[in-house]
């Protein structure tokens, strides 16, 4: 499986109160909105992958999202909020927090580890919140290989022989990653 970053260059036009928000693209329309922020000079991320189709007879390749209705945006909350305005389908996803709903804010080590996980596609498990439970995984690093420098839990994922390095981006969603060398794996 081949999987595409959707982010824009680091320059973008966001000033440096930006952070990545965790957002919801309703109906399925992540390439729509990822397509207006980027028009915007918003930056934005959403990991994709390589399918084959059939179609009439044909098969040809197109590019969908891993994860329906997610999209992450890095800007600035003030200027995210007037390109919200624009597009109605686009909606933060929320967490509770002293009594109000807040939008989840990913911290950036989390998001570049959740990037570099998802855009190279090796041999990767998805689990929706509440389906694994990480706070029991001893929290590693991997040096060397294809997944150097990303942090995460290193843990039994059921249905998967070996211990795998989940990388959770908390509430939202988490990525077990196949790690099977354990000259790799550090405490930390």
């Amino acid at each position: 499986m081949l999987i595409q970053s959707t982010s824009t260059p680091e320059d973008s036009s966001c000033d440096s109160h930006t952070q990545w928000f965790a957002m919801r693209a309703t109906y399925h329309r992540e390439l729509a909105v990822r397509a207006n922020l980027l028009e915007q000079g918003i930056r934005c991320y959403v990991p994709l992958k390589r399918v084959t189709k059939v179609a009439n007879g044909r098969k040809t390749e197109v590019m969908v999202p891993l994860v329906s209705n997610l999209v992450f945006v890095y800007c600035e909350k003030e200027k995210l909020q007037k390109a919200k305005a624009k597009m109605p389908q686009l909606q933060y996803m929320t967490t509770r927090s002293q009594g109000r709903n807040v939008p989840i804010v990913v911290p950036d080590k989390q998001m570049s580890d959740f990037i570099a996980v998802t855009e190279r596609g090796h041999d990767m498990s998805f689990f929706e919140p509440g389906m694994l439970n990480v706070k029991s995984g001893t929290r590693v690093r991997v040096h060397g290989g294809p997944f150097d420098g990303i942090e995460g839990s290193f843990m039994k994922v059921t249905g998967k022989r070996n211990r795998r390095v989940v990388i959770e981006l908390e509430g939202l969603i988490a990525v077990a990653i196949d790690c099977s060398n354990a000259s790799y794996i550090e405490v930390i």
